[in-house]
């Protein structure tokens, strides 16, 4: 299944498989027997797989928007809030998570249209919606890209990172959008909404070769340069880390820390498997005219190469936020904070206590007293 393929099956929810055309036309389509069909045994099984396959991917997807959506607005205030004065790459931070938001905030629109299975935003919609899609893809890759890099020299060159103004990494921020909408304008352009035997599909108007074309450099911008970059730089440092490290047991006798080592192997690796299988899935329907797989089979492995790009922006609220250090610190800093107003409302509840034990005993004593000195001679004589 092509990227046009993921096209039609994510917005147009059409019976119909688009396949290249002829020389006459861009596009010809074909009907798709095991939804158009009706009468036998095998069509009734073939919709009842495809209503179960829609039911499984609209609920992982929902609960990946939940999930996503929670993490990165949740990342978002804790920088703007706390995290601002403390972490040096926060105005990084906060452009991943708004990179991510608005990537996962297109996750409604799909699963309306898969049970819906029409399409109701119209050309602007087609356009602004898939537009949408491959830029913040493509910003939240180039902001992951930097705060490599950013990390990186703020090992080996310290001093000349902590000059860096907010000016400068607010500069960098704007570059990153602005590169990601120059490589999203020809989908902008060339993509609108056609209509097909009345189903509404939203489609490329552009030749094969173009189509391949721009692929393919998308796939060497998005994946292959900013891929083999966080590689090289995650590696160097794990091996600066452990070079460190090992140079401290010699002398202090304690094991390195294997967790940051983990942590930088975890980043490397979510990176290319969320989005490695997605870009080589499409691009193989783009060098290769066939494959040895059934429909069935294509449409699953688009299903998961589709979430596992999705799933990359529910995962880096936790990887470059929520498992930092001053994540970390801040969680401490307002555990004690809690902690200490805890104590000191039950200091106060306490010496309210005492306090209140200590008259209701002087003025029980004092109406004792009273009551003795006041009490009849009768009584005492008796």
């Amino acid at each position: 299944m092509s990227l046009t393929d993921e096209l039609e099956s994510h917005f147009s929810a059409t019976p119909y498989t688009v396949t290249d055309t002829s020389e006459g036309s861009l596009f010809r389509i074909r009907p798709n027997t095991s939804a158009n069909a009706t009468g036998d045994g095998t069509s009734a099984t073939g919709s009842m797989e495809d209503m179960i396959a829609i039911c499984t991917i609209g609920t992982i997807l929902s609960l990946m928007c939940v999930i996503g959506v929670t993490g990165n607005v949740y990342t978002l205030l804790v920088m703007c809030h706390y995290l601002r004065s403390s972490a040096s790459m926060y105005i990084y931070i906060i452009n991943l998570a708004l990179a991510d938001l608005l990537y996962l905030l297109t996750i409604p629109f799909i699963v309306g249209t898969y049970f819906i299975q029409k399409w109701y935003f119209g050309d602007i919609g087609c356009r602004i919606l898939f537009s949408l899609d491959f830029l913040t893809m493509h910003a939240s890759i180039f902001t992951l890209t930097v705060m490599s890099t950013e990390r990186y020299f703020a090992v080996l060159k310290p001093l000349d990172t902590v000059k860096r103004s907010k000016s400068y990494r607010k500069a960098i921020a704007v570059v990153i959008w602005l590169v990601s909408l120059l490589l999203t304008l020809p989908m902008l352009i060339m993509i609108q909404l056609v209509q097909r035997d009345n189903k509404s599909i939203c489609l490329p108007t552009w030749s094969k070769l173009s189509y391949k074309v721009y692929l393919t450099i998308l796939f060497g911008t998005s994946i292959v340069g900013p891929g083999v970059i966080i590689g090289y730089l995650y590696i160097r440092l794990a091996k600066i880390y452990w070079v460190s490290q090992t140079a401290s047991f010699k002398q202090t006798k304690r094991l390195p820390n294997q967790k940051v080592l983990y942590l930088i192997f975890t980043i490397v690796l979510v990176f290319w498997a969320c989005f490695l299988p997605f870009w080589i899935w499409q691009l193989l329907f783009q060098y290769y005219e066939s494959f040895p797989l059934s429909p069935k089979v294509m449409k699953n492995i688009n299903y998961l190469t589709t979430c596992l790009t999705y799933s990359n922006s529910c995962i880096n609220p936790f990887l470059y936020t929520l498992l930092t250090k001053n994540y970390r610190e801040y969680l401490k800093n307002r555990q004690r904070s809690l902690s200490s107003s805890s104590g000191y409302f039950q200091r106060r509840n306490r010496f309210q206590r005492i306090s209140g034990r200590s008259l209701s005993t002087s003025s029980q004593h004092c109406t004792e007293t009273y009551i003795l000195a006041h009490a009849p001679l009768g009584n005492s004589s008796a």
